[in-house]
């Protein structure tokens, strides 16, 4: 393969076998997860995420639809005008309620099932880009830097597992965001062994700090526990050379040190 400057490919038509379906993307079941992704199912979900909520964030469930058809329809699998039957009759329905907490609690579902439930606490915790202390980095900014410095890396399951467990010392909890730098990759992850256009680290990590729906400096716990994520799942129980884990290994001890 070329390692010249990157170019689009041209859709090849015997590298596809399988549209990508409602199952490779979301955790649903039944006539639902064996159709594929279609342009108009994901209109319809972009309708009903800006009607409740005013907008169409980053990575949500519209945003994963809109990719997921981009891709099928670019490769002939789908048609522009197409949707899915099942998700025609039954919809699709963004609706949010406020919890006992407080919390705004957002539910997303297609066909009767759910594909994101999110909650919005009213003061977050911490929040992503310039509200935190600017010197000392992030977790969003380490992953950004693996980005620049192993951009080029098709992403494999030590990489997936390695960006989770990021995510999840970021946010403090430990479910990912729908759509977001985790399930990108753990989706990369699984069709990357199949795929001639491999999906690598630099396209889904190279604007961490706006996907994360939270952010923190990076410490050497964070470090530790991301090492130990994708060294757990390296065929060559290794770390790749400016990959995620050292990436913020190196950010840990930045911070420790004053920058």
């Amino acid at each position: 393969m070329s390692q010249g400057q990157p170019q689009r490919r041209r859709p090849d038509q015997s590298a596809v076998q399988e549209p990508i379906k409602y199952g490779d993307v979301f955790n649903v079941s039944g006539e639902l997860a064996d159709r594929p992704v279609a342009p108009r199912d994901a209109a319809t979900a972009q309708a009903a995420e800006n009607l409740v909520l005013g907008e169409n964030p980053r990575g949500v469930p519209a945003a994963v639809m809109q990719s997921a058809a981009t891709y099928n329809e670019r490769f002939g699998l789908v048609g522009h005008l197409d949707s899915t039957k099942v998700a025609r009759e039954e919809g699709v329905t963004v609706t949010e309620t406020i919890n006992p907490d407080g919390n705004r609690v957002v539910t997303e579902k297609v066909a009767g099932q759910v594909v994101a439930q999110y909650v919005e606490p009213p003061v977050p915790m911490a929040s992503p880009g310039g509200a935190l202390d600017r010197d000392v980095i992030t977790i969003g900014e380490a992953l950004e830097a693996s980005a620049l410095t192993a951009g080029d890396k098709p992403i494999e399951q030590s990489d997936a597992a390695a960006i989770q467990a990021a995510e999840m010392r970021a946010t403090g909890r430990n479910e990912i965001s729908p759509g977001g730098v985790t399930a990108v990759a753990q989706y990369a992850a699984s069709v990357n062994p199949r795929d001639v256009n491999k999906t690598k680290l630099g396209d889904v990590l190279e604007d961490a700090t706006e996907k994360l729906p939270a952010d923190k400096p990076v410490t050497r716990e964070d470090a530790k526990a991301v090492i130990g994520a994708e060294i757990r799942n390296s065929p060559n129980m290794a770390t790749t050379p400016g990959g995620v884990a050292e990436s913020l290994a190196a950010a840990a001890g930045l911070n420790q040190n004053g920058g």
